[in-house]
Protein backbone atom coordinates (compact mmCIF):
# COMPACT_ATOMS: atom_id res chain seq x y z
CA UNK A 1 0.00 0.00 0.00
CA UNK A 2 2.92 2.49 0.95
CA UNK A 3 4.79 1.49 -2.08
CA UNK A 4 1.55 2.33 -4.03
CA UNK A 5 1.14 5.38 -2.96
CA UNK A 6 4.51 6.43 -3.74
CA UNK A 7 4.71 5.74 -6.69
CA UNK A 8 0.95 6.70 -7.79
CA UNK A 9 0.64 9.77 -10.60
CA UNK A 10 -0.69 11.75 -8.32
CA UNK A 11 2.78 11.80 -5.95
CA UNK A 12 4.78 11.68 -9.00
CA UNK A 13 3.62 14.65 -10.22
CA UNK A 14 3.90 16.47 -6.77
CA UNK A 15 7.60 15.34 -6.61
CA UNK A 16 8.78 16.33 -10.12
CA UNK A 17 6.89 19.77 -9.47
CA UNK A 18 8.81 19.85 -5.97
CA UNK A 19 11.95 19.18 -7.97
CA UNK A 20 11.81 21.97 -10.19
CA UNK A 21 11.21 24.52 -8.08
CA UNK A 22 13.93 23.95 -5.53
CA UNK A 23 16.11 23.77 -9.22
CA UNK A 24 14.29 27.35 -9.75
CA UNK A 25 15.44 28.36 -6.60
CA UNK A 26 18.81 27.26 -6.32
CA UNK A 27 19.55 28.92 -9.88
CA UNK A 28 18.18 32.75 -8.30
CA UNK A 29 20.15 32.32 -5.33
CA UNK A 30 22.91 31.37 -6.68
CA UNK A 31 22.87 34.23 -9.55
CA UNK A 32 22.25 36.36 -6.30
CA UNK A 33 25.77 34.96 -4.57
CA UNK A 34 27.30 35.68 -7.55
CA UNK A 35 26.22 38.99 -7.80
CA UNK A 36 27.35 39.76 -4.32
CA UNK A 37 30.51 38.62 -5.11
CA UNK A 38 31.33 40.86 -7.34
CA UNK A 39 29.70 43.67 -5.57
CA UNK A 40 31.37 42.75 -2.69
CA UNK A 41 34.82 44.15 -4.32
CA UNK A 42 33.77 47.45 -4.47
CA UNK A 43 30.92 47.65 -1.45
CA UNK A 44 32.48 46.47 1.72
CA UNK A 45 30.15 44.12 4.06
CA UNK A 46 30.83 46.65 6.63
CA UNK A 47 28.99 48.82 5.03
CA UNK A 48 25.57 46.98 5.11
CA UNK A 49 25.62 47.52 9.24
CA UNK A 50 27.37 50.89 9.08
CA UNK A 51 25.98 54.09 9.16
CA UNK A 52 28.13 55.48 6.40
CA UNK A 53 25.91 55.36 2.61
CA UNK A 54 29.41 53.38 1.43
CA UNK A 55 33.12 52.37 2.35
CA UNK A 56 35.10 52.69 -0.82
CA UNK A 57 38.19 54.01 -1.24
CA UNK A 58 38.43 55.27 -4.85
CA UNK A 59 35.66 55.92 -7.50
CA UNK A 60 34.03 52.94 -9.45
CA UNK A 61 33.66 55.00 -12.81
CA UNK A 62 37.03 55.90 -13.59
CA UNK A 63 39.32 55.91 -16.25
CA UNK A 64 41.31 52.88 -14.81
CA UNK A 65 38.10 51.03 -13.75
CA UNK A 66 35.78 51.46 -16.77
CA UNK A 67 35.58 47.47 -17.30
CA UNK A 68 35.12 47.20 -13.78
CA UNK A 69 32.20 49.34 -13.35
CA UNK A 70 30.70 47.99 -16.89
CA UNK A 71 31.37 44.68 -14.35
CA UNK A 72 29.64 46.17 -11.52
CA UNK A 73 26.33 47.38 -13.19
CA UNK A 74 25.95 44.14 -14.56
CA UNK A 75 26.28 42.90 -11.30
CA UNK A 76 23.37 45.12 -9.73
CA UNK A 77 21.35 44.10 -13.26
CA UNK A 78 21.59 40.62 -12.42
CA UNK A 79 20.86 41.14 -8.95
CA UNK A 80 18.03 43.00 -9.37
CA UNK A 81 16.64 40.25 -11.97
CA UNK A 82 17.12 37.61 -9.45
CA UNK A 83 15.30 38.90 -6.68
CA UNK A 84 11.93 39.59 -9.17
CA UNK A 85 12.70 36.09 -10.32
CA UNK A 86 12.99 34.72 -7.03
CA UNK A 87 10.25 36.89 -5.33
CA UNK A 88 7.48 35.22 -7.83
CA UNK A 89 9.23 31.35 -7.19
CA UNK A 90 9.59 31.67 -3.22
CA UNK A 91 8.70 34.64 -1.58
CA UNK A 92 9.52 33.79 1.60
CA UNK A 93 13.28 33.29 0.50
CA UNK A 94 15.62 33.97 3.37
CA UNK A 95 17.96 34.78 0.10
CA UNK A 96 15.63 37.90 -0.49
CA UNK A 97 16.15 39.71 2.49
CA UNK A 98 20.24 39.96 2.18
CA UNK A 99 19.53 40.45 -1.57
CA UNK A 100 17.14 43.25 -0.38
CA UNK A 101 19.85 45.09 1.60
CA UNK A 102 22.68 44.57 -1.35
CA UNK A 103 20.66 45.85 -3.62
CA UNK A 104 19.83 49.12 -1.15
CA UNK A 105 23.35 49.35 -0.68
CA UNK A 106 24.75 48.66 -4.28
CA UNK A 107 21.82 51.98 -5.24
CA UNK A 108 23.29 53.93 -2.31
CA UNK A 109 27.10 53.44 -4.05
CA UNK A 110 25.45 54.34 -7.17
CA UNK A 111 23.49 57.57 -6.08
CA UNK A 112 26.74 58.61 -4.68
CA UNK A 113 28.88 58.02 -7.75
CA UNK A 114 26.31 59.61 -9.83
CA UNK A 115 26.41 62.56 -7.76
CA UNK A 116 30.11 62.43 -7.99
CA UNK A 117 30.36 62.61 -11.92
CA UNK A 118 27.80 65.39 -12.19
CA UNK A 119 29.41 67.43 -9.91
CA UNK A 120 33.34 66.72 -10.92
CA UNK A 121 32.87 66.89 -14.73
CA UNK A 122 30.78 70.37 -14.91
CA UNK A 123 33.07 71.40 -17.09
CA UNK A 124 31.97 68.66 -19.92
CA UNK A 125 28.30 68.59 -18.99
CA UNK A 126 27.52 72.36 -18.76
CA UNK A 127 24.88 72.82 -21.40
CA UNK A 128 26.75 74.81 -23.60
CA UNK A 129 29.44 72.24 -24.08
CA UNK A 130 26.78 69.67 -24.62
CA UNK A 131 25.00 71.83 -27.12
CA UNK A 132 28.10 72.90 -28.92
CA UNK A 133 29.38 68.82 -29.33
CA UNK A 134 25.74 68.13 -30.73
CA UNK A 135 25.91 70.32 -33.31
CA UNK A 136 29.40 68.87 -34.59
CA UNK A 137 28.43 66.11 -36.42
CA UNK A 138 32.33 64.89 -36.20
CA UNK A 139 31.57 63.92 -33.11
CA UNK A 140 28.86 61.86 -31.41
CA UNK A 141 28.10 61.47 -27.26
CA UNK A 142 28.09 58.17 -27.54
CA UNK A 143 31.86 58.68 -28.37
CA UNK A 144 34.34 57.53 -25.62
CA UNK A 145 36.41 60.46 -25.58
CA UNK A 146 37.40 62.61 -22.33
CA UNK A 147 33.92 64.86 -22.76
CA UNK A 148 31.52 62.28 -23.79
CA UNK A 149 32.62 59.19 -21.28
CA UNK A 150 30.81 61.34 -18.08
CA UNK A 151 27.29 61.37 -19.74
CA UNK A 152 28.08 57.83 -20.77
CA UNK A 153 28.43 57.20 -16.94
CA UNK A 154 25.70 58.65 -16.09
CA UNK A 155 23.47 57.29 -18.76
CA UNK A 156 24.51 53.72 -17.58
CA UNK A 157 23.78 54.71 -13.77
CA UNK A 158 20.61 56.30 -14.72
CA UNK A 159 19.40 53.09 -16.47
CA UNK A 160 20.52 50.96 -13.85
CA UNK A 161 18.88 52.34 -10.82
CA UNK A 162 15.77 53.08 -13.30
CA UNK A 163 15.30 49.45 -13.94
CA UNK A 164 16.07 48.63 -10.36
CA UNK A 165 13.12 50.78 -8.92
CA UNK A 166 15.30 53.51 -7.94
CA UNK A 167 14.29 56.12 -10.70
CA UNK A 168 13.04 58.47 -8.90
CA UNK A 169 16.48 59.10 -6.45
CA UNK A 170 18.31 59.52 -9.30
CA UNK A 171 16.11 62.01 -10.73
CA UNK A 172 16.10 63.73 -7.81
CA UNK A 173 20.19 64.16 -7.62
CA UNK A 174 19.95 65.04 -11.26
CA UNK A 175 17.51 67.84 -10.60
CA UNK A 176 19.25 69.05 -7.69
CA UNK A 177 22.58 69.61 -9.24
CA UNK A 178 21.01 70.34 -13.34
CA UNK A 179 18.72 73.07 -12.05
CA UNK A 180 21.12 75.30 -9.90
CA UNK A 181 23.49 74.83 -13.12
CA UNK A 182 20.46 77.03 -15.11
CA UNK A 183 19.87 79.52 -12.66
CA UNK A 184 23.45 80.26 -12.28
CA UNK A 185 23.80 80.28 -16.37
CA UNK A 186 21.28 82.84 -16.36
CA UNK A 187 22.74 84.97 -14.05
CA UNK A 188 25.95 85.06 -15.69
CA UNK A 189 24.56 86.72 -18.68
CA UNK A 190 23.02 89.08 -16.73
CA UNK A 191 19.01 88.10 -16.85
CA UNK A 192 17.20 89.20 -13.63
CA UNK A 193 14.47 87.89 -13.00
CA UNK A 194 11.39 90.63 -12.34
CA UNK A 195 7.92 90.64 -11.53
CA UNK A 196 5.43 93.03 -13.43
CA UNK A 197 5.30 95.28 -10.59
CA UNK A 198 9.12 95.37 -10.35
CA UNK A 199 9.20 95.98 -13.91
CA UNK A 200 6.86 98.91 -13.49
CA UNK A 201 9.06 101.15 -10.68
CA UNK A 202 12.04 100.54 -13.27
CA UNK A 203 13.22 104.58 -14.89
CA UNK A 204 13.22 103.71 -18.71
CA UNK A 205 16.82 103.75 -18.65
CA UNK A 206 17.22 101.07 -16.48
CA UNK A 207 14.24 99.04 -18.47
CA UNK A 208 15.76 99.36 -21.82
CA UNK A 209 19.48 98.13 -20.37
CA UNK A 210 17.47 95.07 -19.11
CA UNK A 211 15.88 94.45 -22.13
CA UNK A 212 18.91 94.40 -24.27
CA UNK A 213 20.61 92.55 -21.95
CA UNK A 214 17.06 90.10 -22.19
CA UNK A 215 17.81 90.09 -25.74
CA UNK A 216 21.43 88.61 -25.82
CA UNK A 217 20.49 86.47 -22.63
CA UNK A 218 17.14 84.69 -24.52
CA UNK A 219 18.90 83.67 -27.57
CA UNK A 220 21.76 82.28 -25.74
CA UNK A 221 19.19 80.35 -23.24
CA UNK A 222 17.69 79.04 -26.17
CA UNK A 223 19.99 77.78 -28.19
CA UNK A 224 22.77 76.46 -25.94
CA UNK A 225 21.26 76.12 -22.14
CA UNK A 226 18.03 74.83 -22.68
CA UNK A 227 18.81 73.10 -26.12
CA UNK A 228 22.02 72.05 -23.98
CA UNK A 229 20.24 70.61 -20.92
CA UNK A 230 17.05 68.77 -23.36
CA UNK A 231 19.75 66.94 -25.08
CA UNK A 232 21.61 65.90 -21.88
CA UNK A 233 18.46 64.22 -20.14
CA UNK A 234 16.93 63.15 -22.88
CA UNK A 235 20.56 60.68 -23.34
CA UNK A 236 20.81 60.92 -19.78
CA UNK A 237 17.07 58.98 -18.87
CA UNK A 238 16.84 57.34 -22.36
CA UNK A 239 15.37 54.40 -20.84
CA UNK A 240 12.51 55.89 -18.93
CA UNK A 241 10.16 58.55 -21.12
CA UNK A 242 8.72 59.77 -17.96
CA UNK A 243 11.90 60.40 -16.09
CA UNK A 244 13.58 62.21 -19.31
CA UNK A 245 10.44 64.50 -19.70
CA UNK A 246 10.36 65.45 -15.84
CA UNK A 247 14.08 66.31 -15.18
CA UNK A 248 13.78 68.68 -18.20
CA UNK A 249 10.41 70.38 -16.94
CA UNK A 250 11.69 70.60 -13.35
CA UNK A 251 15.10 71.73 -14.74
CA UNK A 252 14.09 74.47 -17.05
CA UNK A 253 10.88 75.17 -16.71
CA UNK A 254 10.67 77.97 -14.09
CA UNK A 255 13.56 79.70 -15.10
CA UNK A 256 11.93 79.59 -19.04
CA UNK A 257 9.03 81.06 -17.51
CA UNK A 258 10.90 83.70 -15.83
CA UNK A 259 12.54 84.56 -19.23
CA UNK A 260 10.02 85.06 -21.17
CA UNK A 261 7.60 86.97 -19.07
CA UNK A 262 9.67 89.35 -18.75
CA UNK A 263 9.54 91.09 -22.26
CA UNK A 264 5.38 90.76 -21.56
CA UNK A 265 6.08 92.63 -17.97
CA UNK A 266 8.00 95.66 -20.49
CA UNK A 267 5.44 95.79 -23.12
CA UNK A 268 2.67 96.21 -20.22
CA UNK A 269 4.42 98.89 -18.35
CA UNK A 270 6.29 101.10 -21.17
CA UNK A 271 4.12 102.04 -24.28
CA UNK A 272 5.06 105.33 -25.72
CA UNK A 273 6.43 105.23 -29.33
CA UNK A 274 9.90 105.99 -28.67
CA UNK A 275 10.05 102.44 -27.11
CA UNK A 276 8.43 100.74 -30.31
CA UNK A 277 11.66 99.40 -31.84
CA UNK A 278 13.18 97.94 -28.68
CA UNK A 279 10.06 96.47 -28.86
CA UNK A 280 9.53 95.59 -32.18
CA UNK A 281 13.68 93.91 -31.27
CA UNK A 282 12.39 91.90 -28.79
CA UNK A 283 9.42 90.31 -30.73
CA UNK A 284 11.30 90.10 -33.70
CA UNK A 285 13.85 88.09 -31.75
CA UNK A 286 11.04 85.49 -30.07
CA UNK A 287 9.64 84.79 -33.44
CA UNK A 288 12.92 84.08 -35.19
CA UNK A 289 13.37 81.43 -31.53
CA UNK A 290 10.22 79.95 -32.11
CA UNK A 291 11.02 77.03 -34.19
CA UNK A 292 14.18 76.14 -31.65
CA UNK A 293 11.15 77.09 -28.46
CA UNK A 294 9.02 74.51 -30.16
CA UNK A 295 12.28 71.65 -30.81
CA UNK A 296 13.30 72.18 -27.24
CA UNK A 297 9.66 73.06 -25.45
CA UNK A 298 8.00 69.92 -26.58
CA UNK A 299 7.15 67.56 -24.26
CA UNK A 300 3.29 68.44 -22.57
CA UNK A 301 4.55 69.38 -19.26
CA UNK A 302 6.45 72.28 -20.75
CA UNK A 303 3.42 73.53 -22.70
CA UNK A 304 3.09 76.15 -19.81
CA UNK A 305 6.60 78.33 -21.63
CA UNK A 306 4.47 77.89 -24.93
CA UNK A 307 1.47 79.57 -23.40
CA UNK A 308 3.27 81.60 -21.88
CA UNK A 309 5.14 83.19 -25.19
CA UNK A 310 2.24 83.53 -27.08
CA UNK A 311 0.71 86.20 -24.11
CA UNK A 312 4.13 87.42 -24.18
CA UNK A 313 3.81 88.22 -27.89
CA UNK A 314 -0.02 89.53 -27.39
CA UNK A 315 1.33 91.65 -25.05
CA UNK A 316 3.85 93.06 -27.38
CA UNK A 317 1.61 93.34 -30.27
CA UNK A 318 -0.47 95.38 -28.90
CA UNK A 319 1.58 97.30 -27.25
CA UNK A 320 3.26 97.89 -30.64
CA UNK A 321 -0.58 98.70 -32.05
CA UNK A 322 -0.52 101.29 -28.99
CA UNK A 323 2.61 102.86 -29.57
CA UNK A 324 2.15 103.11 -33.50
CA UNK A 325 -1.91 104.77 -32.57
CA UNK A 326 0.14 107.05 -29.97
CA UNK A 327 2.33 108.34 -32.52
CA UNK A 328 -0.14 108.95 -34.67
CA UNK A 329 -1.81 111.24 -32.14
CA UNK A 330 1.11 113.52 -31.49
CA UNK A 331 0.99 114.10 -34.82
CA UNK A 332 -2.14 115.00 -34.91
CA UNK A 333 -1.88 117.15 -31.50
CA UNK A 334 1.14 118.96 -32.92
CA UNK A 335 -0.43 122.58 -32.56
CA UNK A 336 2.80 124.81 -32.76
CA UNK A 337 3.27 128.49 -34.91
CA UNK A 338 6.79 127.58 -35.21
CA UNK A 339 7.87 128.69 -38.58
CA UNK A 340 10.86 127.69 -40.81
CA UNK A 341 12.20 131.29 -41.80
CA UNK A 342 14.15 130.34 -45.02
CA UNK A 343 10.99 127.81 -45.89
CA UNK A 344 13.40 124.86 -45.33
CA UNK A 345 12.18 121.89 -43.86
CA UNK A 346 10.57 121.47 -40.80
CA UNK A 347 11.83 119.48 -37.49
CA UNK A 348 8.36 117.73 -37.91
CA UNK A 349 8.87 116.31 -41.16
CA UNK A 350 12.77 115.06 -40.12
CA UNK A 351 11.42 113.49 -36.84
CA UNK A 352 7.99 111.67 -38.23
CA UNK A 353 9.53 110.68 -41.22
CA UNK A 354 12.94 108.87 -40.17
CA UNK A 355 10.19 107.10 -37.45
CA UNK A 356 8.54 105.62 -40.17
CA UNK A 357 11.85 104.71 -42.26
CA UNK A 358 12.43 102.65 -39.01
CA UNK A 359 9.41 100.96 -38.82
CA UNK A 360 9.85 99.95 -42.41
CA UNK A 361 12.81 98.33 -41.54
CA UNK A 362 10.16 96.19 -39.58
CA UNK A 363 7.94 95.51 -41.89
CA UNK A 364 8.63 91.38 -42.21
CA UNK A 365 7.63 91.63 -38.81
CA UNK A 366 5.01 94.83 -38.66
CA UNK A 367 2.55 92.72 -41.36
CA UNK A 368 1.56 90.28 -38.92
CA UNK A 369 1.46 92.58 -35.87
CA UNK A 370 -0.58 95.44 -38.04
CA UNK A 371 -4.66 93.93 -37.51
CA UNK A 372 -6.42 93.24 -40.61
CA UNK A 373 -9.35 95.12 -38.91
CA UNK A 374 -7.27 98.36 -38.47
CA UNK A 375 -9.72 101.43 -38.77
CA UNK A 376 -8.18 104.75 -39.41
CA UNK A 377 -8.82 108.46 -38.50
CA UNK A 378 -8.43 110.35 -41.86
CA UNK A 379 -7.61 113.92 -41.25
CA UNK A 380 -9.14 113.99 -44.61
CA UNK A 381 -9.75 111.99 -47.30
CA UNK A 382 -7.33 111.14 -49.80
CA UNK A 383 -7.03 108.56 -52.49
CA UNK A 384 -3.70 107.87 -51.54
CA UNK A 385 -4.49 105.63 -49.03
CA UNK A 386 -7.85 103.59 -50.42
CA UNK A 387 -5.53 102.99 -53.92
CA UNK A 388 -5.47 99.20 -54.84
CA UNK A 389 -1.68 99.10 -54.38
CA UNK A 390 -1.56 99.76 -50.71
CA UNK A 391 -3.12 96.45 -50.34
CA UNK A 392 -1.60 95.47 -46.95
CA UNK A 393 -2.59 96.54 -43.30
CA UNK A 394 0.82 97.90 -43.38
CA UNK A 395 0.89 99.87 -46.27
CA UNK A 396 -2.54 101.46 -45.43
CA UNK A 397 -1.15 102.41 -41.54
CA UNK A 398 1.79 103.67 -42.97
CA UNK A 399 0.30 105.82 -45.97
CA UNK A 400 -2.23 107.48 -43.05
CA UNK A 401 0.76 108.23 -41.45
CA UNK A 402 2.38 109.62 -43.80
CA UNK A 403 -0.64 111.96 -45.04
CA UNK A 404 -1.48 112.90 -40.73
CA UNK A 405 2.33 114.62 -41.51
CA UNK A 406 1.17 116.06 -45.30
CA UNK A 407 -1.71 117.74 -43.71
CA UNK A 408 0.40 119.28 -40.65
CA UNK A 409 2.63 120.25 -43.50
CA UNK A 410 0.00 122.07 -45.49
CA UNK A 411 -1.42 123.84 -42.88
CA UNK A 412 1.86 125.40 -41.69
CA UNK A 413 2.37 126.46 -45.00
CA UNK A 414 -0.44 128.96 -44.74
CA UNK A 415 1.44 130.38 -41.96
CA UNK A 416 3.81 132.17 -44.59
CA UNK A 417 2.82 135.91 -45.77
CA UNK A 418 4.76 135.39 -49.11
CA UNK A 419 3.01 132.77 -50.69
CA UNK A 420 5.73 132.01 -52.91
CA UNK A 421 7.65 130.78 -49.43
CA UNK A 422 4.51 128.97 -48.71
CA UNK A 423 5.24 126.68 -51.82
CA UNK A 424 9.07 126.33 -51.42
CA UNK A 425 8.74 125.38 -47.89
CA UNK A 426 5.69 122.59 -49.00
CA UNK A 427 8.53 121.72 -52.15
CA UNK A 428 10.92 120.91 -49.81
CA UNK A 429 8.84 119.13 -47.26
CA UNK A 430 7.43 116.82 -49.59
CA UNK A 431 10.51 116.35 -51.38
CA UNK A 432 12.41 115.25 -48.04
CA UNK A 433 9.52 113.02 -47.58
CA UNK A 434 9.21 111.62 -51.33
CA UNK A 435 13.36 110.58 -50.93
CA UNK A 436 12.99 109.13 -47.76
CA UNK A 437 10.34 106.71 -49.01
CA UNK A 438 12.38 105.95 -52.57
CA UNK A 439 15.18 105.63 -50.46
CA UNK A 440 14.32 102.85 -48.07
CA UNK A 441 12.07 100.01 -46.92
CA UNK A 442 8.92 102.36 -47.47
CA UNK A 443 9.43 101.82 -51.45
CA UNK A 444 8.48 98.32 -51.02
CA UNK A 445 5.89 98.74 -48.63
CA UNK A 446 4.27 101.89 -50.24
CA UNK A 447 4.80 100.55 -53.82
CA UNK A 448 5.76 102.88 -56.62
CA UNK A 449 2.36 103.96 -57.40
CA UNK A 450 2.17 105.58 -54.35
CA UNK A 451 5.55 107.40 -55.27
CA UNK A 452 4.44 108.46 -59.10
CA UNK A 453 1.36 110.35 -57.05
CA UNK A 454 3.42 111.97 -54.68
CA UNK A 455 5.66 113.15 -57.42
CA UNK A 456 3.50 114.28 -59.16
CA UNK A 457 2.15 116.29 -56.22
CA UNK A 458 5.87 117.85 -56.04
CA UNK A 459 6.09 118.62 -59.70
CA UNK A 460 3.05 121.13 -59.67
CA UNK A 461 4.32 122.95 -56.45
CA UNK A 462 7.09 123.29 -58.34
CA UNK A 463 5.75 124.57 -60.90
CA UNK A 464 2.97 126.90 -59.02
CA UNK A 465 6.60 128.20 -57.76
CA UNK A 466 8.02 129.18 -60.73
CA UNK A 467 4.97 131.11 -61.84
CA UNK A 468 4.96 133.04 -58.93
CA UNK A 469 8.58 133.99 -58.39
CA UNK A 470 9.45 134.46 -62.07
CA UNK A 471 6.34 135.07 -63.78
CA UNK A 472 6.12 138.48 -64.02
CA UNK A 473 9.53 138.05 -65.69
CA UNK A 474 8.34 135.89 -68.03
CA UNK A 475 5.40 137.84 -68.80
CA UNK A 476 7.29 140.86 -69.53
CA UNK A 477 9.83 138.67 -71.64
CA UNK A 478 6.57 137.59 -73.57
CA UNK A 479 4.94 140.92 -74.06
CA UNK A 480 8.36 142.25 -75.87
CA UNK A 481 8.43 139.35 -78.05
CA UNK A 482 5.17 140.81 -79.31
CA UNK A 483 6.02 144.24 -79.57
CA UNK A 484 7.46 145.83 -82.60
CA UNK A 485 10.27 144.07 -85.11
CA UNK A 486 12.12 147.64 -84.86
CA UNK A 487 11.83 149.76 -81.24
CA UNK A 488 12.76 152.85 -79.97
CA UNK A 489 16.65 153.10 -78.52
CA UNK A 490 15.29 154.45 -75.31
CA UNK A 491 12.28 152.15 -75.31
CA UNK A 492 14.82 149.08 -75.33
CA UNK A 493 16.69 151.06 -72.69
CA UNK A 494 13.58 151.26 -70.67
CA UNK A 495 12.76 147.46 -71.33
CA UNK A 496 16.52 146.62 -69.99
CA UNK A 497 15.58 149.05 -66.90
CA UNK A 498 12.56 147.50 -66.10
CA UNK A 499 13.55 143.86 -66.20
CA UNK A 500 16.79 144.41 -64.24
CA UNK A 501 14.64 145.70 -61.32
CA UNK A 502 12.26 143.29 -61.22
CA UNK A 503 14.66 140.64 -61.40
CA UNK A 504 16.63 142.44 -58.50
CA UNK A 505 13.57 142.50 -56.42
CA UNK A 506 12.80 138.24 -57.24
CA UNK A 507 16.44 138.20 -56.52
CA UNK A 508 16.27 139.47 -53.12
CA UNK A 509 13.00 138.04 -52.14
CA UNK A 510 14.81 134.65 -52.33
CA UNK A 511 18.19 135.22 -50.94
CA UNK A 512 17.38 134.11 -47.22
CA UNK A 513 15.18 131.22 -48.65
CA UNK A 514 16.85 127.73 -48.97
CA UNK A 515 16.12 124.55 -50.91
CA UNK A 516 18.65 122.16 -48.59
CA UNK A 517 18.76 119.07 -51.13
CA UNK A 518 21.36 119.89 -53.97
CA UNK A 519 19.62 117.69 -56.15
CA UNK A 520 16.25 119.59 -55.73
CA UNK A 521 18.20 123.27 -55.79
CA UNK A 522 19.95 122.64 -58.86
CA UNK A 523 17.08 121.44 -61.08
CA UNK A 524 14.97 124.62 -59.52
CA UNK A 525 17.56 127.04 -60.26
CA UNK A 526 17.90 125.09 -63.76
CA UNK A 527 14.47 125.30 -64.52
CA UNK A 528 14.45 129.38 -63.90
CA UNK A 529 17.63 129.66 -65.53
CA UNK A 530 15.52 127.97 -68.72
CA UNK A 531 12.48 129.82 -68.55
CA UNK A 532 14.77 133.23 -68.73
CA UNK A 533 18.03 133.44 -70.12
CA UNK A 534 17.05 132.67 -73.58
CA UNK A 535 14.21 135.05 -74.20
CA UNK A 536 16.42 137.62 -72.40
CA UNK A 537 19.48 136.69 -74.23
CA UNK A 538 17.19 137.24 -77.60
CA UNK A 539 16.09 140.71 -76.76
CA UNK A 540 18.93 141.69 -75.69
CA UNK A 541 21.08 140.89 -78.25
CA UNK A 542 18.08 142.23 -80.68
CA UNK A 543 18.70 145.93 -79.05
CA UNK A 544 22.43 145.91 -78.24
CA UNK A 545 23.26 148.27 -80.68
CA UNK A 546 23.05 151.97 -78.79
CA UNK A 547 22.75 151.04 -75.31
CA UNK A 548 24.97 152.16 -72.84
CA UNK A 549 27.92 149.87 -71.70
CA UNK A 550 26.65 147.95 -68.21
CA UNK A 551 23.00 149.06 -68.49
CA UNK A 552 20.78 146.56 -66.37
CA UNK A 553 21.85 143.11 -65.88
CA UNK A 554 23.71 141.17 -68.45
CA UNK A 555 22.12 138.13 -69.95
CA UNK A 556 25.01 136.07 -69.14
CA UNK A 557 24.78 136.87 -65.37
CA UNK A 558 21.24 136.10 -65.01
CA UNK A 559 22.99 132.33 -64.55
CA UNK A 560 25.32 133.65 -61.95
CA UNK A 561 22.29 135.34 -60.05
CA UNK A 562 20.16 132.74 -59.92
CA UNK A 563 22.89 129.98 -59.48
CA UNK A 564 23.30 132.05 -55.92
CA UNK A 565 19.88 131.28 -54.87
CA UNK A 566 18.54 128.76 -52.35
CA UNK A 567 22.05 128.34 -50.26
CA UNK A 568 19.73 129.84 -47.03
CA UNK A 569 22.16 132.48 -45.92
CA UNK A 570 21.94 135.41 -48.11
CA UNK A 571 23.12 133.61 -51.13
CA UNK A 572 26.60 131.70 -51.24
CA UNK A 573 28.46 135.07 -51.54
CA UNK A 574 29.71 134.25 -54.78
CA UNK A 575 28.10 136.93 -56.79
CA UNK A 576 27.80 140.86 -55.81
CA UNK A 577 24.22 142.71 -56.04
CA UNK A 578 22.79 142.95 -58.99
CA UNK A 579 22.95 147.11 -58.07
CA UNK A 580 26.56 147.02 -59.25
CA UNK A 581 25.35 146.23 -63.26
CA UNK A 582 22.99 149.03 -63.46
Amino acid sequence: MVLFALTSPSSSSKLKQHSHRSFSESLMEDSIEDAEAIIHQWISPDSFSSSSSFCCTFSLFSNKNREEAKQFIRAVTTLHSAMVKLISANPASTKLIRAESLLKTSMNHLSKEFYRILKSNRRYLDPESVSARSRNSSRNISKEDDDAEAMADLKMIADCMTSSGYGKECFRIYKKIRKSIIVEALEQLGFESLTLSQVQKLEWESTEKKTRVWLRAARKAVTTLFRGERILSDHVFSSSAALRESSFAEITLQSALALFSFPGNVARSRKTPEKIFLTLDVYQSIVELMPRIEEVFSYDSTSSVKSQIAGTLANLEEAVVSMIDEFESSISKESSKSMISNGGIHQLTRYVMNYIVFLADYSEVLVNIIPETSSFASPEEDESTSSSSLSSPLAKRISWLILFLLCKIDAKSRLYSDVALSYLFLINNLHYVVVKVRTSNLKEVLSEGWLEKHEGKLKKHVAKFEEIVWGELMTSLATAEEEEEEEEEEEAEEFVRRFSDRFEEAYKRQTGWVVPDSKLRDEIKVSAAMMLIPAYTEFYKKYRVGLRKNLGVAPEDIGNYISDLYFGSGGSGCVSSVHSYV
